[in-house]
């Protein structure tokens, strides 16, 4: 009996052949696979914070609660904002009607200041009509005094004369060499020859004052024509007086944007003490009560959408030599018995995990080990394949990409 032929060699045969059949469906079971058991659900995670400070009114919500997007979740007191919003809208109508006004003197300046040019204008004129009139008036008033003085003279000549006369005459009358009417005749004279030169001299008088109102009427005509210039130096200063107004009526409207943005500003607060839900999904961490008291930016809980959760696995390296986008993947959750979902490779990371850590590894020192990186690949799951929602952020998993 040849030792093939043996019982016992038989079966060890049989045995290895069995074997070498295993390792071979094993090899090519496993070929054109990457998996690894260092995955975990992801989801987006909504934090949900305050926009504004408060205390807290009403809360409608608990932890692990669905909402839908749009839901109120927080009341905050609103009396306060409902203050700086009345007070915001008095603001804005103060601002619109000072605007109003501002705007309408713009062309009442442009018309009043036209006008006034004119008016100055004709002012001038006038005054120095009135400076020619009083000089000329002067004038006349000199030659007045001139000839009042002349006559004066002429009239105290006269009356010297005739008062010799009447003293020459007087001796002769004593002697009777003339008659009395020829010395009457002579005293009269000279009566007349004084009151002539009297009334010279009242005239001389008058002459002068005549000269001094001249002179002052002279000196306010001036002083007239100096102001009336000034009027029309103010007068010509129209096209600055109507850019000023220009300017404040641009100042009044750009304080009106200003009270139109403080006023919604203020009704933007009055909706924040409303916080509503931004997305649809699972309210988790809430670390808030009704009567506290929360800043601007305080987180007050998160929100969980769970319609879109994707696999986060990090492969080793060696492991995405053949991975690529698009790639099928099937997905075995711990929490369910290794419950398997499918789907495929949406992206693979641009860089280790260490790379994204707060402490990179330093290898430049002299001590470098080598270790064997791992690169986070994201898994998205095919549709409808958790309608139930079953699927948490954080869970374990153990997917399977398939290279070939």
């Amino acid at each position: 009996m040849s030792v093939f032929e043996q019982p016992r060699v038989r079966i060890a045969v049989g045995v290895v052949i069995l074997g070498l059949i295993g390792v071979g469906v094993w090899f090519w079971l496993t070929a054109g696979r990457e998996t690894t058991d260092d995955a975990q659900i992801d989801a987006h995670l909504t934090q949900v914070a305050a926009r504004v400070g408060g205390t807290i009114t009403k809360i409608n919500v608990d932890d692990n609660q669905l909402v839908e997007a749009g839901a109120v979740l927080v009341e905050l007191d609103p009396r306060d904002y409902q203050v700086a919003l009345d007070r915001a809208r008095a603001e804005l109508a103060d601002a619109e009607a000072a605007a109003v006004a501002a705007q309408s003197n713009v062309p009442i300046t442009s018309t009043s200041a036209a006008s006034n040019v004119t008016t100055a204008r004709g002012g001038v004129a006038q005054a120095a009509s009135g400076v020619a009139a009083a000089e000329k008036e002067l004038e006349a008033s000199h030659a007045r005094l001139v000839t009042s003085q002349a006559r004066l003279r002429e009239a105290q000549a006269n009356a010297t004369k005739a008062a010799r006369d009447v003293e020459r005459l007087r001796g002769l009358l004593a002697k009777d060499e003339v008659s009395q009417q020829q010395f009457d005749a002579a005293q009269a004279e000279a009566d007349a020859a004084k009151a002539a030169a009297d009334s010279a001299r009242s005239q001389v008088v008058e002459a002068e004052a005549g000269v001094l109102v001249a002179q002052s009427q002279l000196e306010h005509a001036r002083a007239g024509e100096q102001q009336a210039q000034a009027s029309l130096a103010a007068a010509r200063t129209a096209p600055q007086q109507v850019r000023q107004m220009t300017a404040r009526a641009e100042a009044a409207q750009a304080q009106v944007k200003q009270a139109k943005a403080a006023l919604e500003q203020a009704e933007l607060n009055l909706q924040y003490t409303t916080l509503k839900a931004p997305v649809g999904g699972i309210v988790s961490r809430k670390t808030v009560e009704v009567g506290q008291v929360i800043q601007a930016g305080q987180p007050l809980m998160a929100i969980i959408p769970l319609e879109n959760v994707w696999v986060t696995a990090n492969f080793k390296e060696t492991q995405l030599e053949h991975m690529r986008a698009g790639q099928k993947a099937t997905v075995a959750v711990d929490a369910y018995g290794g419950q398997k979902f499918t789907g495929h490779v949406d992206s693979i990371a641009a860089a280790t995990g260490a790379r994204f850590s707060m402490l990179p590894p330093e290898n430049a020192t002299g001590n470098f080990v080598k270790v064997v990186q791992r690169v986070q690949v994201k898994i998205v799951l095919d549709a409808g394949q958790d309608p139930d929602h079953k699927l948490r952020p954080g869970m374990s998993v153990v997917p399977t990409v398939y290279t070939k």
